[in-house]
């Protein structure tokens, strides 16, 4: 099974256990929009939880925001959302389709990378064990002509973009022979620039004075508030504001499920300390951030730091958290130093101050920024995506089973009476509800035992306690754990140790020197 059908099957298997439908489904559906079913909240309030607990309530000088979607617009104005906030667009004239200039041009090389990962497994193939691959990739004529194919497209596209040519990156396509994926010919129109704001009116006169936008970031929220908290919460620099909330942009090319959507779901912390200091605190962000990715438990391996070849206008260090979703390694978090852009603006277009009165200084500034930003949309499907495994078993059964973290599946348990009879299915029910004052629950009692595990499998769930007439004797159950399907029989009274120590084995805790 390649990639494509992968997570092909994963789309088909969020829908069909309610983790994720397509919106306004019944009429026809809403392009790159998409709603969250009854195990999909439940999984995104555990993201929402972890990151929360993570980011603030193991740090003293770090507090929460829940900021308005409604904004002034003169906020967009000193941030530069209005004039900046850009995709450079191109269509082609016989598909009529539009594309982003700059990812055609991504993927172009990314093929190209495709070519030498190629090139890499039929060595190791002809050469087996002796196979050196270091030596390989430095040395053979193919691997190094495609190496300087794709160093050249992007030495020349980071030039278009930082120069805003719309020019160069229109002949960078053309040179590159790229063809629309769609009618396979290369009849481009000229690259033009589309704001990815959406506008809307506020009042009851419409008119240019009322006009509004919907924000395409939470960021600007907290840099607005920085002195209400600051001095409402008497945070002394460093400390950081967090918030989670929804965002939204007018993407023309959202597409890869949920990963890029109109309307999404950030989780942002913005850290203010000393100029100059800066970079002391990047650093630290960047290594706890990946910390905590790695605490969750999906896999070490699928993350890996991108830095920034183009850094935004805002900027003076930018590095990406990249994740291996089944569509290749793609940008999961963002950690960014935003120097004092932001404030300074705010200050500016506002005219009020927005510094800072050092005590152990005794000096005023406007203190500087370190961003951690991630979406979580894009954590829900990471968690998702690595969680989904199609196994073979010993017997030649097939089980599709999520192996979603236990501190993040959507149900912690599921209380399953053997038969719906002899007392069975209430001695069960009263289980049930001495569970759920602490963990999410299931119950089911329909078919055979065999099949309400799978179904539970399917879900990620992680303990299924049965019940069956030993129960009745002697206050016995049998847990059986879903990644390795053992079961244990064990004391009814010890199963909210067992659940709670199994969740927080799943992941590792974080150790903050904040």
């Amino acid at each position: 099974m390649n990639a494509d059908e992968r997570f092909k099957k994963l789309i088909a298997h969020a829908k069909e256990y309610g983790f994720i439908f397509p919106s306004s489904e019944i009429y026809d559906g809403l392009a790159a929009v998409y709603d969250y079913g009854q195990l999909g909240v439940e999984l995104k309030n555990n993201i929402k939880a972890s990151w929360w607990n993570a980011m603030v309530r193991q740090h003293d000088n770090i507090v929460g925001l829940d900021s308005a979607i409604f904004m002034h617009p003169r906020i967009w104005e000193a941030s530069g959302h209005v004039g900046a906030f850009n995709d450079p667009l191109i269509d082609n004239r016989d598909s009529k389709k539009r594309y982003r200039a700059d990812m055609l041009v991504e993927e172009h090389a990314a093929k190209i990378e495709e070519k030498i990962e190629k090139e890499v497994e039929k060595a190791r193939q002809k050469f087996g064990a002796s196979f050196d691959e270091a030596h390989f990739r430095a040395t053979n004529v193919n691997v190094q002509r495609h190496l300087v194919k794709i160093l050249e497209i992007r030495v020349r596209l980071n030039a278009a973009l930082q120069a805003n040519d719309f020019k160069a990156l229109r002949q960078l396509i053309i040179d590159c022979e790229i063809p629309c994926p769609v009618s396979g010919s290369r009849n481009w129109t000229e690259v033009r620039q589309f704001n990815l704001m959406f506008s809307t009116r506020i009042g009851s006169v419409s008119d240019e004075a009322s006009q509004i936008y919907l924000r395409p970031e939470t960021a600007q929220g907290i840099f607005v508030n920085f002195l209400n908290v600051q001095k409402s919460g008497r945070m002394k620099i460093p400390f950081g504001i967090a918030q989670i909330g929804k965002a939204f942009r007018n993407e023309i090319i959202a597409r890869q499920f949920i990963f890029r959507m109109r309307e999404f779901e950030q989780m942002e912390m913005q850290f203010f300390v000393r100029p100059g200091e800066e970079m002391k605190w990047f650093k630290y962000w960047k290594e706890e951030r990946m910390r905590w990715h790695r605490s969750i438990g999906l896999g070490d391996e699928k993350y890996r730091f991108h830095n920034h070849d183009k850094l935004a206008h805002y900027a003076n260090a930018a590095v990406d958290i990249e994740f291996e979703f089944p569509f290749g390694f793609k940008e999961l978090e963002g950690i960014h130093s935003r120097t004092d852009y932001d404030l300074s603006r705010h200050q500016e277009f506002s005219g009020r101050k927005l510094q800072y009165f050092d005590p152990e200084t005794g000096e005023s500034y406007v203190p500087y920024v370190v961003e951690t930003s991630i979406g979580l949309d894009r954590m829900f499907l990471a968690a998702l995506s690595a969680a989904y495994c199609e196994e073979t078993l010993d017997n030649g059964e097939e089980r599709v089973v999520l192996r979603i973290p236990a501190a993040l599946a959507p149900v912690k348990v599921a209380v399953l009476p053997l038969v719906k009879k002899d007392g069975l299915p209430e001695y069960a029910r009263e289980l049930l509800q001495s569970l759920r004052t602490d963990f999410n629950c299931q119950y089911d009692e329909k078919d055979s035992i065999g099949k309400r595990y799978r179904r539970q499998d399917a879900i990620g769930t992680p303990f299924c306690i049965t019940i069956d007439h030993q129960t009745l004797k002697d206050d016995t159950v049998t847990v059986r754990y879903r990644n390795s399907m053992t079961q244990d029989r064990v004391s009814a009274d010890m199963l909210p140790l067992i659940v709670a120590a199994g969740c927080r084995q799943s992941q590792r805790p974080l150790q903050s020197n904040l």
